[in-house]
């Protein structure tokens, strides 16, 4: 018993979920830097992330797992790839995380009276579904970065703000913009890693169009714009803001492994630093807004 849940918390893939952590971590920050708190809520957006960022997690499984990407794949355990699950159960599994992700959804715009919500909710279930999954998979055509940045980056974290606030002023969308693109690094290293067994599947990833030379200076890029947003975060709230720079300390050795060639399991470890950057960022923002 131990054993096959210890399968299928490893098949939820644990080092995504600061992507899912973050942007609500920096949503309430924002909300905070003008004076408004609203925790209970930000643990409801919180709960909606998660439950959303497994369900993907398990729908990727599922689609990747039936179409035979994940044959061969460096890497966490892929439930459907390596029999340790039916395909029927682990798309059971990912509807289930979307299930949870309405219900608590529903919740918060009941308690918000933000109704328009529920379509941006039901926008974000269809995205996460068809990522892998569907005839056309968006992740299969180069856009996986792209959506990122908007649904864990743009949509969670300025969704959080504007729940507890009821506004969304430009430094949220700086936040935003943050852990977005720090969101989008994550999946960039976590394909970069995948370049060879994609293009031989038909997975045309960003990094598999971009190259292996093109996607590490990408990847690079994106943590320059998480440092520069920051930077003018901090210049439009507090200066204390700027104690979030001490996460992205965090980044210099992904940068390293990055820009030094890494392949395969040496890039696994660029996810997971990315991943707590990202948090470590976040938490930062909101620990300058604390006072207010």
């Amino acid at each position: 018993m131990n054993e096959k849940l210890s399968v299928w918390v490893a098949g939820a893939r644990p080092r995504t979920l600061p992507a899912a952590v973050a942007p609500v971590l920096a949503g309430a920050a924002g909300a905070a830097a003008i004076g408004e708190t609203g925790w209970g809520l930000a643990v409801l957006c919180l709960l909606v992330a998660l439950a959303l960022q497994v369900g993907v997690n398990y729908a990727n499984d599922y689609s990747d797992g039936i179409r035979g990407t994940d044959d061969g794949r460096v890497g966490p355990t892929r439930l459907v790839a390596s029999g340790a699950a039916s395909p029927k159960s682990v798309k059971v599994a990912a509807f289930a995380s979307f299930g949870v992700a309405g219900v608590v959804g529903l919740t918060i715009v009941a308690l918000s009276g933000q109704w328009w919500l529920i379509a941006v909710g039901a926008l974000c279930i269809v995205a996460a579904w068809y990522y892998t999954g569907g005839s056309r998979p968006y992740g299969y055509l180069g856009l996986g970065e792209v959506m990122v940045f908007v649904f864990f980056g743009l949509v969670a974290t300025v969704g959080t703000g504007y729940v507890i606030a009821g506004s969304a002023p430009a430094h949220l969308w700086l936040a935003a913009t943050a852990v977005g693109v720090l969101a989008s690094a994550i999946l960039v290293a976590n394909n970069l890693r995948d370049i060879a067994t994609d293009r031989v599947s038909g997975k045309m990833t960003l990094p598999a169009r971009l190259g292996d030379r093109r996607s590490r200076w990408f990847y690079a890029a994106l943590a320059t714009v998480a440092v520069i947003c920051v930077i003018g975060y901090a210049a439009l709230t507090s200066w204390w803001a700027l104690i979030a720079l001490v996460g992205a300390a965090l980044l210099i050795d992904p940068l390293r492994r990055v820009l030094g060639g890494a392949t395969g399991r040496d890039l696994i470890p660029v996810i997971q630093a990315t991943g707590f950057a990202e948090i470590a960022i976040a938490a930062g923002l909101l620990l300058a807004a604390w006072p207010a």
